[in-house]
């Protein structure tokens, strides 16, 4: 990709100004000059802060306008911004502060019943009173109050030269903290817009949180193709759809939970399309069930899913193309996109032949320059400097990979990492439990559902998914990893090792 965010947006306002960039719920929308000058103002207002070069932000704002205006505004400051996911809660989000060393916070007052305000305000104020901007109060062109000002700024050496960091929650503990920057970010985006031939005739649904990686990535490709984005502040099968559908969505993902809401919404109407401009189902983030793909593309029309494969820490490395075949449409996760180089490596770290199944490692312009905390880079990164991604996969000879399952312990639930490790700590800690195994089960909608076995303390009461959900929120846990499912074991199953036999418990509960 060619330039910064900032340039792509200023391009993109000279060379089509008219061109709606933006469309939200309401049917409020915004062409890419509005959306340029928007930008400028609000700059205008952050500096006014004190937000300029080098200053760290960490922002809690839901998908809307209003947040990629925020986004780009902070980018032509020279901030270095953490976008958070407001599914993240005060242990999340405390570490994340403490982590990167933030110098303050944009918020949404209140979000689906969430006073992130009080929060983050809260939690700033243990942490030497970091400024927090109300996201109204930021965006009211009319707004008098004085924004709040920040004081001297922390030494950020160790997240240079990085603009970006996005927070995954990884595969243990607390999230990790990778640092992107305009080109890696950007690398992702024109691979999508090459590999899913987007134009200006495209109109993309963007239903999932604006703080993934994939917020800013999408945004990019827009500029960078002209495609209009459809904006999904919170997504409900019927409403969604119907607004997806005033707009005349060409491009409708975004994964296998979206894909079925679609479905069970066309077959209430089957004689009428859904989306009568419909090219192709982009897909990622969690396995597709079989034959979703046949029934995509049979009952929504266009290619059917276009599935990719990333990470945080190397987001979009292979997508499919519309072009391709149903069988590898149906079956892989397409083919790696310009400049990624990948490897299949077996458990003694010798290559794999074709067609062999290894771990997947990668070396691409889409890569992050590491993590926050460095200590975690030697065990991502191997000698050659490949990313070890943790999944397992094949690469047939024509290049198209297969995802096979996973190295590490986690499930993923929507397209969302899940420790287990994590849950299982805190819910040994409840007084009524004596150990707890958490494991990931097949689930149509989700990909997999998080799945708790636990064994009581002799006399306790059982716990049901409700108990557990209530303990878990009270620790501060997300609820993406509550578990959905609970079982009481007697005694959990163990290796001759001694160690949890969480295949065994698949096998018991997959039903």
């Amino acid at each position: 990709m060619s330039g910064s965010l900032v340039e792509l947006v200023d391009r993109r306002a000279a060379d089509t100004p008219d061109l709606i960039l933006l469309v939200d719920e309401q049917g409020n929308r915004m062409t890419c000059s509005r959306f340029a000058w928007e930008t400028v103002r609000v700059a205008e207002r952050l500096a006014i802060a004190g937000v300029g070069d080098g200053v760290l932000v960490s922002w809690v704002l839901p998908t809307a306008i209003e947040t990629l205006v925020v986004m780009v505004a902070l980018a032509r400051l020279g901030a270095v911004q953490n976008p958070i996911i407001p599914m993240y809660r005060e242990r999340e989000i405390g570490h994340i502060l403490d982590e990167a060393a933030v110098d303050a916070m944009i918020v949404v007052p209140e979000w689906r019943g969430i006073d992130f305000l009080s929060m983050c305000t809260s939690l700033a104020a243990s942490r030497g009173d970091l400024p927090v901007l109300s996201f109204p109060a930021l965006m009211d062109p009319g707004a008098h109050a004085p924004l709040p000002v920040l004081g001297e700024c922390r030494d950020h050496g160790r997240v240079s030269p990085a603009q970006w960091l996005f927070y995954t929650s990884g595969t243990s503990g607390f999230p990790k903290g990778c640092r992107h920057t305009d080109g890696t970010l950007g690398a992702a985006a024109a691979g999508m817009v090459d590999h899913l031939a987007m134009t200006q005739r495209d109109r993309s649904g963007l239903a999932f949180p604006i703080a993934h990686v994939g917020g800013a990535i999408n945004l990019m490709a827009s500029l960078l193709s002209g495609a209009s984005l459809v904006l999904i502040e919170h997504f409900e099968a019927v409403s969604s759809s119907a607004v997806l559908a005033r707009e005349g969505v060409t491009m409708a993902g975004s994964g296998t939970a979206f894909h079925l809401a679609y479905l069970g919404v066309q077959a209430k109407h089957p004689a009428e399309p859904l989306f009568p401009a419909l090219r192709c189902c982009p897909g990622g983030g969690a396995s597709k069930p079989a034959g979703l793909h046949e029934r995509v593309k049979r009952e929504l029309g266009g290619a059917g899913i276009v599935s990719s494969w990333g990470l945080t820490e190397a987001p979009v490395l292979t997508m499919g193309r519309p072009t391709d075949s149903d069988v590898r449409l149906s079956e892989t996760e397409g083919t790696p996109l310009p400049g990624v180089q990948l490897r299949v490596v077996g458990s003694d770290d010798r290559p794999c032949r074709p067609g062999e199944q290894g771990e997947l490692r990668v070396r691409a312009p889409q890569q992050m320059l590491g993590y926050v905390d460095s200590s975690l880079d030697a065990e991502v990164f191997d000698t050659s400097g490949y990313l070890r991604t943790g999944d397992l996969g094949r690469v047939d000879a024509d290049g198209y990979v297969r995802i096979t399952g996973r190295l590490k312990d986690v499930v993923i639930r929507k397209g969302e990492n899940v420790a287990t490790a994590e849950v299982e700590e805190l819910l040994r800690s409840h007084p009524d439990v004596a150990d707890a195994a958490v494991i990931g089960l097949p689930d149509d909608v989700a990909g997999e559902r998080v799945c708790a076995v636990v064994e009581l303390v002799p006399g306790a009461a059982p716990i049901d998914v409700t108990t557990a959900g209530a303990f878990l929120n009270g620790k501060g846990l997300r609820p993406v990893a509550w578990p959905e499912q609970v079982e009481i074991a007697a005694a959990l199953p163990r290796t001759v090792a001694g160690k949890i036999d969480k295949a065994r418990l698949r096998e018991l509960y997959a039903g």
